[in-house]
């Protein structure tokens, strides 16, 4: 009760000081967006299925790190996490649909969403504000991996693990997580199973992850249309970020595949409107 009184409080206080001193809206806009976002960020944490999540996240990159002797960092001889930056984007291809799945299929199931266009947002804050959420829940898995390179850092006796390079890759996991979660709100928009959504988003983020870069070993594109069809691959430019030099080309194109997901989810969900 105090912190629904609490929230109520801050909430009228941000009315008032718009109605005193004339503050432009995009300040009361702000307040429902990062309700939205607590919202999003409270119902995956509500029940075991989002710290399962996680916890099966970090455990199996541990076990496949450091304990199956195939694809174990500890028998390379030399200190790299590039294994590890090599097998992620793959776990992420489960985790991150996992995470986005609910987004809006469990809204329109529930019937919150008219509730939510009750309030004065528009399609895009409602859609940010989920968002942001999910990018939020995703730093949550990944930054617990940064155990990983102090630990290789501690272990490694001829000079450690390139952090320039381990930064970028780390920046290119991030970007990536995100590519994949604004597919998965794009498909949580279009049905209200949450399973649906899942399979959908799973399916849709490995045809961008490597769909391309597999269609471009076709022997039919051998001609030099094979590096532009991989390039639309989120693989190549993954793979450029890693290697520890931040390419203005990859930033776009990260960027530019996040607001065209983004837009499908807008204009689908003008569509319900």
């Amino acid at each position: 009760m105090l912190k629904k009184f609490f929230n109520d409080f801050t909430f009228d206080f941000f009315i008032v000081i718009h109605q005193i001193h004339g503050t432009k809206d995009y300040i009361i806009i702000f307040v429902f967006m990062w309700a939205v976002c607590k919202k999003e960020f409270r119902q995956f944490f509500s029940s075991l299925t989002g710290y399962i999540a996680i916890i099966v996240f970090l455990l199996v990159n541990g076990l496949l790190l450091f304990i199956f002797p195939d694809t174990s960092i500890l028998d390379f001889g030399y200190a790299t996490l590039d294994k590890f930056f090599e097998l992620a984007p793959w776990i992420l291809l489960l985790l991150v649909p996992a995470i986005s799945m609910r987004s809006l299929s469990e809204e329109f199931r529930t019937g919150t969403f008219e509730i939510l266009e009750t309030k004065p947002l528009n399609n895009w804050q409602i859609i940010s504000g989920k968002y942001i959420a999910n990018l939020f829940v995703i730093l949550i898995a990944i930054l617990p991996t940064t155990v990983y390179f102090i630990s290789i850092q501690q272990l490694s006796t001829q000079g450690g693990i390139d952090t320039g390079a381990t930064m970028g890759s780390y920046i290119g996991l991030f970007f990536l997580s995100a590519v994949f979660a604004s597919i998965g709100i794009c498909c949580s928009s279009f049905t209200n199973n949450a399973v649906a959504a899942f399979i959908a988003a799973a399916f849709f983020c490995f045809l961008i992850y490597n769909g391309f870069n597999a269609l471009s070993k076709l022997p039919i594109f051998n001609a030099g249309a094979d590096y532009y069809i991989e390039m639309m691959g989120i693989d190549f430019h993954y793979r450029s970020i890693s290697r520890g030099v931040i390419d203005s080309r990859d930033m776009i194109y990260f960027i530019s595949v996040i607001f065209f997901s983004l837009s499908v989810t807008k204009r689908n969900l003008d569509s319900h409107s």
